[in-house]
């Protein structure tokens, strides 16, 4: 394995800083590694040029004595954020081919701070899925593979931003999180996956699922990695009305912090009937190694838990049915022509989405409409309400929560795509904190016996992402989780 895609972010950024290494050097070993690793179809849009042209500039930048925090780190953006001048889609077929003449907040942050774009990552359609099954460019594939050797879902919606790090073709990459996107993705595949605070990071320019639920956040290799890119990310924006007026620390500073004298929840609502054992043992073994750091172990009740997950799915498709209405054929994106208006948006719409795009539309519109709304969605939004208190009560006993991120390992591809439900109940630990509107973290923590990675989640109060890197950099240390996927750059240069 090239040495330079053993280098973690922090570590690179270091060598960088010192001009032990190029970004030019860098970057080129990145674009080697995504040639290599293509077959897990984590690109949809490689920006090879742009790329390159971005490392030249960055190594300007340094013998200038003016490199930024990201300055030739090579980096993956997930396909709902717009990029100027860079095919967007959303891996929907309706926006296949559209070009945004503008760049989303979040995205200009990271390359104002230096970092250079490897290329646009897969998703599922409109971020609807748990499994990157649903986009029209097919699954991105997990790099961990199954003993049998059968090809393993590398989650959702960010599957590709989620495989693209673990299997070394990106040094960092960025993705969105609605129900649990980056942190069930970041499980699947063995890396450290971010959801931020709702409002931490400006919405502005992605591609919209639930308005008030998505939030974008980073996948990286470690937790070190985590806070140098998310420093960059987050701010406030005045394009997003949604964006809390709230101070950016410098979130490295909180890693390998001191976790003594921390309070721990474990809620008993998270253990659910029927979880895998696997699961159980390593909630435990998270248990015992921050105990060991010197954190006190407190048993918590989130009584609503168990209504997260209808709760969800009722919010979140009824703001994709009002999000997804624009995406008519009118303005920009594909048409179907057809003699009358009706029968264009008709013919548009039904050819341009896909089935669970339609399914979740078909769910919201329902649910938003006369004599349903409050018996619903309003009921829904009383529910999250309730979800929320239960996190805040608990929040005045405890620092953070410590749960499973994820019911089972990576699943296979195709195992579950035909039963939504199923599906579904793949977001049940990671839904609450979209809808309480917290932080959440999770923690790559040990294997299955069948040789996948198992992850751990951390949840925190609104806008102390600073104790989730304090707590998840405890987990990280006494996990040592080391290990790479056998289908990673490494294994195949």
């Amino acid at each position: 394995m090239s040495d330079l895609l053993k280098m973690t972010a922090t570590q690179a950024a270091s060598s960088l800083l010192k001009k032990e290494i190029s970004s030019v050097e860098l970057t080129n070993a990145y674009i080697d590694a995504m040639e290599t690793t293509s077959a897990l179809n984590n690109y949809v849009t490689p920006t090879i040029e742009i790329a390159k042209k971005m490392a030249e500039n960055s190594d300007k930048t340094f013998a200038a004595g003016s490199a930024g925090p990201l300055a030739g780190l090579p980096i993956g953006v997930k396909d709902l954020f717009c990029t100027k001048d860079t095919q967007t889609t959303a891996c929907s077929g309706i926006l296949k081919g559209f070009t945004p003449t503008y760049e989303s907040t979040v995205t200009s942050q990271i390359w104002q701070s230096g970092g250079v774009m490897l290329g646009k990552l897969n998703c599922d359609e409109f971020a609807m899925g748990s499994s990157n099954e649903t986009s029209i460019f097919g699954p991105a594939v997990n790099p961990w593979s199954a003993k049998d050797g059968a090809a393993l879902s590398a989650g959702g919606s960010s599957g590709g931003s989620a495989s693209s790090v673990a299997a070394g073709s990106a040094l960092m990459s960025v993705g969105t999180d609605t129900g649990g996107s980056i942190r069930q993705p970041a499980a699947f595949c063995g890396v450290v996956g971010l959801k931020p605070t709702y409002g931490r990071c400006s919405r502005w320019g992605i591609i919209a699922f639930a308005s008030s639920l998505d939030q974008a956040g980073p996948f990286t290799r470690t937790v070190g990695d985590s806070a140098l890119i998310f420093s960059a990310m987050a701010g406030h924006d005045s394009k997003d009305s949604t964006s809390a007026s709230v101070g950016v620390p410098n979130f490295s500073d909180a890693v390998n912090s001191s976790v003594e004298g921390m309070r721990i929840g474990i809620p008993g609502e998270y253990h659910m009937d029927g979880m895998d054992d696997e699961i159980t043992r390593i909630w435990k073994q998270g248990r015992s190694w921050l105990e060991q750091a010197g954190a006190t172990i407190v048993d918590i009740s989130l009584p609503h838990t168990k209504y997260a997950l209808p709760c969800y799915y009722i919010i979140a498709p009824a703001e994709a049915s009002s999000n997804l209405a624009r995406y008519d054929g009118v303005r920009y994106g594909n048409r179907v022509d057809a003699e009358t208006l009706d029968e264009m948006y008709e013919a548009t719409r039904a050819a341009g989405f896909g089935e669970e795009v339609q399914r979740r539309i078909l769910i919201g519109t329902y649910a938003l409409s006369a004599g349903y709304y409050d018996a619903y969605y309003l009921k829904a939004q009383q529910v999250r309400r309730l979800i929320k208190q239960d996190f805040d009560l608990a929040f005045n006993n405890v620092d953070a929560i410590l749960t499973p991120t994820t019911p089972t390992a990576a699943f296979e591809l195709g195992a579950k795509i035909s039963d939504p439900i199923t599906m579904y109940l793949n977001d049940i630990f990671t839904v609450p904190a979209n809808l309480a509107g917290i932080p959440g973290i999770s923690v790559p923590a040990g294997l299955s016996k069948q040789g996948l990675p198992l992850g751990l989640q951390l949840l925190a109060a609104p806008f102390r992402e600073d104790r989730l890197f304090s707590v998840a950099s405890a987990i990280e240390t006494q996990a040592q989780f080391l290990l790479a996927p056998a289908r990673s750059a490494g294994e195949l240069l």
